[in-house]
């Protein structure tokens, strides 16, 4: 399978999935704590407090998903790497509140407006361009034989992707003056406990009853069957509430600011955002009656705004920890249980490969 980064195939029990997991990526689970290390330093993070912090996280984790902790407790193992480490890498977003960029742009398009008739979602994933060389694909199967497949960073569980039952999750990373409470469980954690549900209720629940420490957006997915029409619904979680967006037309989008819940400080809009225009946009930019992947593909590479477009490039950062850049480009298709994913900037990208669940595990 050609592909533009690695792909880890692991199974058994979380732990067992964990441990695996750490094993084959232990080089760069290594490389990458060590580059978050040197990043959490840089923001005034010594190594004692972040695995001070870490070992909140991970009580946070084990009472709130504890499946989701056994694997990273695996992890730990694996890569001969300390636990608490593990979980501050899990909780990068919490500990760099205030100082990383905004990222990504995410399109959910419902199976009526789609040309295949399929329930599709999309997003650049934005990040400084020096997280490129850690990033993988991460497939897991549990022993229920429930397959989950992620984009995510070397020692973390999840970003973008997509399970057996069709279910799907995209991210954005929001702002807002409740960010930094304590007892939260961390960003990454709560994407995978997302992941590991069957069905989209009970996806829903674990984002809203979860507590947390960081804002988030999530643009989750399933694909119905049984002729049941497959269902797209945002998630604006902010600590201690919730913002909800449905499609309209078929479509949502949704970039790095608040447009459902007017309850919180979004504090982007103190410093002003690309994020203002770029949902706007990509709605706009889908307005066939039939939306085809191409189309989508389109969107993800688009340069209005440029280079703080939604198709971003790394060009005009004022500070080095500011430089960001659309890194990869998701596009997954809930029906067919389909990952096609670019290295990024998109607009660069000769081809999306693609990865079926029913390929894994073979």
């Amino acid at each position: 399978m050609n592909l533009p980064l690695p792909l880890i195939e692991v199974e058994g029990t979380p732990g067992e999935c964990g441990v695996a997991y750490g094993v084959a990526a232990r080089p760069l689970i290594a490389a990458n704590t060590a580059n978050y290390l040197e990043r959490f330093a840089a923001t005034g993070l010594d190594r004692p407090a972040v695995r001070r912090a870490g070992s909140l996280f991970r009580a946070a984790s084990r009472q709130h998903a504890p499946r989701v902790a056994d694997l990273l407790d695996g992890v730990a193992e694996g890569a001969g790497v300390p636990v608490e480490e593990i979980y501050a890498l899990n909780a990068r977003t919490e500990l760099l509140y205030g100082n990383s960029a905004s990222e990504c742009t995410s399109i959910g398009v419902l199976d009526a407006r789609t040309a295949s008739g399929h329930t599709i979602l999309a997003q650049n994933w934005d990040w400084h361009p020096a997280q490129r060389p850690y990033t993988l694909l991460l497939a897991t199967r549990d022993e229920h034989g429930s397959t989950v497949l992620t984009l995510t960073e070397a020692g973390m569980l999840a970003k973008a992707g997509l399970n057996d039952a069709g279910l799907g999750v995209c991210v954005n990373m929001l702002t807002s003056d409740r960010d930094g409470r304590p007892g939260g469980v961390p960003y990454h954690v709560l994407l995978r406990a997302v992941l590991e549900q069957r069905v989209l209720g009970s996806a829903l629940r674990v984002a809203c009853s979860s507590p947390r420490s960081a804002s988030i957006n999530l643009l989750l997915g399933q694909a119905f069957s049984a002729g049941v029409p497959g269902e797209v619904v945002d998630l604006e979680v902010a600590p201690g509430d919730v913002g909800v967006l449905n499609p309209v037309d078929g479509v949502v989008t949704h970039a790095n600011h608040f447009e459902a819940l007017p309850t919180v400080h979004d504090t982007l809009r103190d410093i002003g955002s690309s994020s203002f225009f770029r949902s706007a946009r990509a709605r706009r930019l889908l307005g066939a009656p039939a939306i085809t992947e191409k189309d989508l593909q389109g969107v993800l590479a688009d340069h209005g705004g440029h280079p703080q477009s939604i198709c971003r490039h790394d060009a005009d950062a004022l500070a080095e920890e500011d430089r960001s850049e659309s890194l990869y480009a998701v596009v997954l298709d809930l029906d067919e249980r389909r990952m096609s994913i670019a290295a990024g900037p998109p607009c660069q990208a000769d081809t999306y490969h693609e990865v079926r669940l029913s390929g894994l595990f073979t």
